[in-house]
């Protein structure tokens, strides 16, 4: 029974979104260190259709960018730096026309972090501080990510 109803969640989830019109060949990049929480996040999102691409660090991660422009980014805040998250939202998302990120200004950036476990500091998403679309805490529900990965990607069809 609860594999049944399992199915028919994913199965309602799944007609919601192609109403919505959220691409499942979508392409993802996930920037983090850990290996094990971007095995995790891919293999969630491949089960979903989603093409997902993954750098380990921020520069890495740029270049990523570059390459294969993606529709969503799912960043960590805490890499080689406590806040080379941060720092990479901010180049991202500047509003400032003249800068080398502009053409990537509009990708949504889901924040996927341990900082709120691992210090006393709260962030959330701001736009004049912190650029990001969501904080989604590890560890994380994979159906949870998958759920706000879509409605991110809907979000920006929408617009």
């Amino acid at each position: 029974m609860e594999k049944t109803n399992a199915v028919l969640s994913k199965t309602k989830r799944y007609t919601a979104v192609q109403e919505k019109g959220v691409n499942k060949m979508s392409k993802i990049l996930i920037i983090d260190d850990d290996p094990d929480i971007v095995l995790a996040v891919r293999m969630s999102l491949e089960a979903e259709g989603y093409q997902v691409t993954e750098a380990s660090s921020g520069e890495q991660g740029i270049e990523t960018i570059k390459t294969e422009h993606p529709d969503l980014i799912i960043l960590d805040v805490m890499m080689e730096t406590k806040t080379e998250g941060f720092q990479m939202a901010l180049k991202l998302h500047s509003p400032d026309p003249t800068s080398e990120f502009i053409e990537f200004k509009d990708i949504p950036i889901l924040m996927l972090t341990a900082i709120h476990s691992t210090t006393p500091l709260a962030f959330e998403p701001d736009i004049d501080y912190q650029p990001e679309e969501l904080f989604v805490d590890k560890p994380n529900d994979p159906e949870d990510l998958v759920s706000k990965v879509e409605w991110l990607l809907s979000r920006e069809k929408e617009m």
